[in-house]
């Protein structure tokens, strides 16, 4: 039987969550920006560096039109959006994993994931699991796009809600709103989590005056909702949770699209970071930077995960699989598409002869038979 090992038996392991922001609608300049920092957050000792919710190319939706929208003004930014997004397995994904090889690092970054399938133009909210030998591990596409994010993603579904045992230990992660989803966090946390990614695309107070989110200024006093979201999950889990918020200022948009970000339709202002780390008590061991980038480092201890799980374990003394139990559905969504072709039954007069007499069946039934097989509608 193999052995039962915290964070892969390392004594602790050094993590990184890496708050800036994107350069704007620009996938190639995103990436280049994401190696570099990979390399600085490597060479600083961190063996797992997570970014932002759609770090690549940037979060869509801080711009909220649709069909109210000008077309001159709402088509160019949906083609664009296509454009820089990333497909898994091609040159993007190979540049990030070199990225993490050379840092000798396990990357989550967070990207807008353009559908693989021929003749599909669909984009996903998805994370990004690259191994520390530049491997794609997997992804995870957001269940459940929220209120206006819906005019740019689709939904994803149960066969990437999965946990990736490594040699650090067991990461998982969940995007934004999914991290106030019942049972979809159960799910994760009885794979055995021991680091929990939790992205978001900025900090923010819900029910403004000017604005539905209006951003955190004082993340501790005002109580961010995702803050607290953040360590009940890590005290759920007795796990690690790194909590990454996006950041964007106006320096962060390109020319081309300045006259979107000074749109009335665009609000980007609770994009103000305010990325936490925290341990398996719930207790912050990096606490949140508001208003300027930064990557926020911390040692993770495996001994904090065995004394959680002494006192709350989530998956042994403290649960009762006979009173409540989850189903998790892994099937894809995507839907099977099955082409039966009629077979071909014209054959030669020697090999109806054949057919004829080896089982006893007169030319004319024979025949009969094909045309009414010839003329019958596929399955």
């Amino acid at each position: 039987m193999k052995e039962k090992k915290v964070l892969g038996g390392r004594e602790k392991v050094k993590v990184a969550v890496v708050q800036v922001a994107p350069v704007f609608m620009d996938k190639e300049k995103t990436i280049e920006k994401a190696c570099k920092l990979i390399g600085e957050a490597g060479k600083n000792g961190a063996e797992l560096i997570v970014f932002s919710e759609a770090f690549i190319p940037g979060y869509p939706a801080f711009y909220t039109g649709g069909f109210e929208s000008k077309p001159s003004e709402w088509a160019p930014y949906m083609v664009a959006l296509q454009d820089n997004s990333v497909v898994i397995g091609s040159q993007d994904t190979a540049i990030l994993g070199e990225a993490a090889r050379e840092a000798d690092a396990y990357v989550v970054i967070g990207c807008n994931e353009l559908d693989e399938r021929p003749g599909s133009r669909t984009i996903y909210n998805s994370l990004l699991f690259i191994d520390r030998k530049g491997k794609v591990m997997g992804r995870h596409r957001k269940l459940m796009p929220t209120y206006t994010e819906r005019t740019y993603w689709g939904s994803g579904d149960g066969s990437d809600l999965k946990v990736f045992d490594t040699d650090i230990g067991r990461i998982g992660g969940l995007i934004c709103g999914e991290n106030a989803m019942i049972l979809t966090k159960a799910a994760l946390m009885q794979q055995g989590e021991e680091f929990h990614i939790v992205v978001w695309p900025g900090a923010w107070r819900g029910h403004g005056q000017s604005h539905l989110l209006e951003p955190v200024t004082d993340s501790e006093e005002e109580g961010c909702l995702l803050h607290s979201i953040a360590r009940a999950y890590a005290a759920d889990s007795q796990a690690f949770v790194l909590s990454c918020s996006g950041i964007l200022g106006p320096n962060d948009f390109p020319e081309r699209w300045q006259h979107l970000r000074e749109s009335h339709h665009t609000n980007y202002s609770y994009a103000v970071g305010g990325s936490v780390i925290v341990d398996p008590s719930g207790r912050y061991i990096a606490k949140p930077i508001l208003g300027k980038e930064t990557i926020l480092y911390a040692d993770c201890y495996a001994h904090h995960i065995k004394v959680a799980k002494a006192i709350f374990d989530c998956l042994g003394h403290y649960t009762r699989w006979d009173v409540v139990q989850i189903h998790v559905n892994t099937e894809p969504r995507n839907p099977e598409i099955k082409i039966t072709e009629k077979p071909n039954l014209d054959l030669p007069i020697s090999e109806l002869r054949r057919i004829s007499e080896e089982f006893e069946i007169s030319m004319d039934k024979l025949e009969a038979i094909i045309e009414q097989i010839s003329n019958s509608k596929s399955p």
